[in-house]
């Protein structure tokens, strides 16, 4: 009697088993809102900025502190930004970890859908071993519900020689504005344009339908092509207006680029190359200085662009070559490219000095195909 009722409770135990699993089972089987769960993930947003020239301009200003200018874009077409923040690291020749990280602004407070702006990123300090610097990708800004164009710029007299001389009017057809700041965007001869500078004119408080004139008169890099003008006021923005600079040209010496060639580690001759090969492009330059030349030694830059051949080309590589013409003669320029992507892509160099001044003419075009 006493086996047949241990019997029963062991038969027992073993279908109450049966339906605690049953139940956890369908449990596992119900899903759950992701307000209970451990880890949770954000849908990707459909707000998105990248920036507008992979190699920003770089300079030391004339206090020593290094400058990065470059452009930002909003990629989305339906909505403004504000509230972007950019990160620039700083460096020397040899260590990996930066010597400082700044963080900034771009120059507008609001970008509109599909739109751009400036940005200027200083260094901290003016400290004369930093060499180099990087922008991060991970840029951070918020959605805005953006500004209306109230405001409209346009120029009434443009002059430059030894110094930039503009003067300009604002047009105010709206609501009274505060904040209100005026911007000149000066851009070189790149494809795409890099922005060298960017100067600031304060208006501050503007009424309704009102004019503002200003002006401006500075230096400016001398390899500025033109400049783009544009405003921002607490409630609105403006239009933006392209203005071509006069040429200016004063060289006291003169740098001949010659014998452009794309070569393999061999030294042969190259028209087409393989996609992810190492190849040197080389070339010679003559030195010939004006006969009131102060000194027989010049430092400069040798610049190789590279850009993709078709109607709207962009640019696929920038090298940089610094070296030193002591007295005359003939030298000769190395730089190494990796190409990136396939396809028909032209050469173009360049000699500036160490003040960003143009010696030379551009060298000749060389076609390359990359397959």
């Amino acid at each position: 009697m006493i086996c047949y009722l241990r019997l029963i409770i062991i038969l027992k135990e073993i279908y109450m088993l049966k339906i605690i699993s049953s139940v956890f089972l369908i449990l596992l089987l119900i899903p759950f809102s992701q307000a209970f769960s451990v880890e949770s993930t954000d849908n990707p947003s459909t707000l998105s900025v990248s920036l507008s020239n992979d190699t920003p301009f770089v300079y030391q200003d004339s206090d020593g502190y290094t400058v990065v200018v470059g452009i930002i874009e909003n990629n989305n077409s339906l909505t403004s930004i504000d509230n972007v923040r950019i990160q620039v690291s700083f460096f020397d020749d040899f260590d990996s970890h930066p010597l400082e990280v700044v963080v900034g602004n771009s120059t507008l407070q609001v970008i509109p859908s599909d739109g751009k702006s400036p940005y200027v990123i200083r260094s901290q300090t003016p400290n004369p071993d930093i060499t180099k610097a990087s922008v991060s990708p991970k840029i951070t800004f918020d959605s805005s519900g953006g500004k209306e164009t109230g405001l409209v710029v346009y120029s009434s007299e443009v002059s430059w020689d030894d110094s930039f001389r503009f003067s300009g009017v604002l047009q105010n057809s709206g609501a009274p504005n505060s904040n209100t700041n005026v911007y000149l965007a000066f851009y070189d001869s790149f494809e795409p344009p890099r922005i060298l500078s960017v100067s600031t004119i304060e208006l501050g408080n503007v009424e309704s339908n009102t004019e503002v004139t200003f002006e401006i008169n500075e230096k400016i890099n001398v390899n500025s092509k033109g400049f783009l003008i544009f405003a921002e006021s607490n409630v609105f923005n403006s239009n933006v207006v392209d203005i071509t600079l006069p040429s200016q040209q004063s060289l006291t010496k003169l740098v001949t680029i010659s014998d452009v060639a794309v070569k393999d580690s061999f030294g042969n001759n190259l028209s087409e190359i393989e996609l992810g090969s190492i190849v040197n492009i080389e070339s010679k330059t003559w030195v010939q200085f004006a006969a009131d030349q102060p000194t027989n030694e010049t430092p400069y830059t040798y610049y190789v662009q590279i850009k993709e051949s078709g109607k709207l080309p962009y640019v696929e590589y920038i090298g940089t070559y610094d070296g030193r013409f002591i007295g005359t003669g003939l030298q000769s320029q190395t730089i190494d490219w990796i190409p990136k992507n396939s396809g028909l892509f032209f050469i173009e160099t360049f000699v500036w000095d160490r003040n960003n001044v143009p010696i030379s003419d551009k060298g000749q075009f060389v076609l390359i195909h990359v397959k």
